[in-house]
């Protein structure tokens, strides 16, 4: 039937003659879009609700454990209220605390310009002043929203203990005004007390022992672990006195040398001395008192501690303004006398002289140190910081001997004390204010460590010179800080918590619930479209 035109005809559109039927090829064309894009509408939306439905239960039925939100830190500052100069320590913990002790890092330090706050004894104002500048910086390195939950401890030693025996009154002042300055910060202060020998020689054991990780230790998995090791006695040698503390499992004699602490769930029974008058600047001041006395208050005294070529001039005052030299005074006693003093640099008679500032002979317990103090046997490891780590420093610059052994110690501080100064200079210029005092200083070392506290060829090997570990200075803040910590208050965790058990049921089901629903409707619309394209 060729040349035969098929017109299809549409009720009710007037497409039934032949001249319209391009006009009703494109109104079959727009209602045949319309009807689709409704087919579309009525898929897309319950579509739509079956994929919620199955995101809805893929998160429902993972597993998922309660996310413990990490804590905000605390922060701590302690100022170190030495004899020679004060430092301050801001140290941090996370706010929840490891059986009660909080993991504490240092976070940063500052240190004070001048001397330390005994020093401004009768200068009204200066300690209190001197201590801004590093609280200043405290203000800066502590968050905003933390400074009226962080504690603020001033903590005073040797200076101040001498200073409280010479003049108790000034001493209370100095600390009343020390407190005065610290309470106008916007910090938790504590207090300013003046720490006893004791206290000191203990903090910096808990410090040795905590950067050596002995207490507790951050683990592979994750965890603070107990490393179950031997704990480290630690060696303090400072301006105006001397601490050896160690674990003992000997009997104390001396309840005095008893120390009971209690750290990361476990308890310390600590043997802890210090020895007033036995720090670096006392000892060398009770070295030339005794000097004096001996040869008379003239205007000239031989030290056979200074290496020879080197000569300093003084008043006796700067001798003997000190308790620890109050009994080597002589008489009569002018304290603006002129005092030459001339160095010789002979080790066997700075040994002589040196030995007699102790006292070896009296002792009423089984066994002594020095002094009548009880001691035990020095046993296990032990750490030296402080002007022991300086010395040993030296020591090994100008002579290039490690010292190791008490034989080595020996020739090192033999070779040193017979320098004379100009060879001394040569081998540590940036030394050049201290060089005199390194050979009294090293023969001090050889007699306390092997005379008074008995280390010998076994056990001086296991002690470890040092200043610093990692970032953290050695010394009694941070241990200070550590056990302070255990009387704070700790947050609790903030926790994310996962579905009761009858919250996820009903979750499921309302999930399942809905897929089904458009699940059906789904295959109702599918099979009535079947059904509509089989009529057509």
């Amino acid at each position: 039937m060729h040349g035969l035109a098929v017109i299809l005809i549409f009720p009710g559109t007037g497409c039934g003659t032949s001249s319209n039927w391009l006009v009703c090829r494109s109104l079959c064309q727009k209602r045949q879009g319309s009807l689709m894009s409704t087919q579309y509408r009525q898929v897309i939306a319950p579509a739509v609700f079956l994929l919620l439905g199955i995101a809805g239960i893929l998160l429902v039925v993972i597993p998922i454990d309660d996310v413990r939100e990490p804590p905000q830190f605390m922060y701590g500052v302690v100022l170190d209220a030495g004899s020679s100069h004060t430092a301050m320590y801001i140290y941090k913990w996370p706010a929840d605390k490891q059986n009660g002790t909080g993991i504490v890092t240092q976070h940063s330090e500052c240190h004070v310009k001048g001397g330390g706050v005994s020093s401004y004894a009768g200068e009204r104002g200066g300690a209190g002043r001197s201590l801004e500048p590093c609280l200043d910086q405290a203000l800066k390195d502590i968050p905003k929203s933390r400074h009226h939950l962080t504690p603020l401890y001033l903590g005073a030693t040797a200076g101040m203990r001498l200073l409280n025996i010479s003049n108790p009154i000034e001493s209370e002042k100095i600390l009343k005004e020390v407190g005065s300055k610290l309470h106008t910060y916007p910090f938790d202060f504590r207090g300013a007390t003046i720490l006893s020998g004791q206290e000191e020689g203990a903090y910096g054991w808990v410090t040795v022992n905590y950067l050596l990780e002995n207490f507790i230790k951050y683990g592979f998995a994750g965890h603070w672990l107990s490393p179950g090791r031997d704990t480290v006695g630690a060696l303090d040698f400072g301006g105006a006195s001397t601490q050896i503390t160690f674990e003992t499992a000997d009997v104390v004699e001396d309840k005095s040398n008893v120390m009971e602490l209690r750290l990361y769930g476990r308890d310390y029974h600590l043997y802890t001395q210090s020895f007033l008058c036995y720090g670096r600047d006392q000892v060398l001041r009770r070295l030339l008192a005794h000097l004096v006395k001996n040869q008379g208050a003239g205007p000239h005294v031989s030290h056979p501690c200074y290496p020879a070529g080197f000569n300093v001039s003084m008043k006796l005052d700067k001798v003997f303004d000190s308790p620890c030299t109050a009994d080597q005074m002589p008489t009569p006693y002018s304290p603006q006398d002129p005092l030459t003093v001339i160095g010789t640099g002979h080790y066997q008679h700075c040994l002589g002289n040196m030995s007699k500032i102790f006292s070896f002979d009296r002792c009423s317990f089984s066994k002594c140190s020095f002094d009548g103090v009880f001691q035990p046997n020095v046993t296990g490891s032990f750490m030296a910081f402080s002007a022991f780590f300086y010395t040993h420093v030296f020591l090994q610059r100008t002579t290039g001997i490690t010292v190791t052994s008490p034989t080595l110690l020996e020739g090192a501080t033999h070779t040193v004390c017979n320098m004379d100064y100009q060879e001394m200079l040569e081998k540590a210029p940036d030394q050049k204010g201290r060089l005199q005092d390194y050979c009294a200083a090293s023969v001090f070392i050889q007699v306390l460590m092997l005379q008074g506290y008995g280390f010998d060829e076994l056990s001086f090997p296991r002690i470890s010179f040092q200043r610093k570990a990692g970032d953290t200075s050695i010394g009694w803040a941070l241990g200070y800080m550590l056990s302070l910590s255990s009387l704070l208050p700790g947050e609790s965790m903030g926790l994310r918590k996962a579905l009761r058990p009858e919250a996820w049921a009903g979750l499921i089901f309302l999930f399942v619930f809905l897929i089904l629903i458009v699940s059906g409707y789904l295959l109702l619309k599918t099979c009535q479209k079947k059904d509509s394209d089989s009529i057509i």
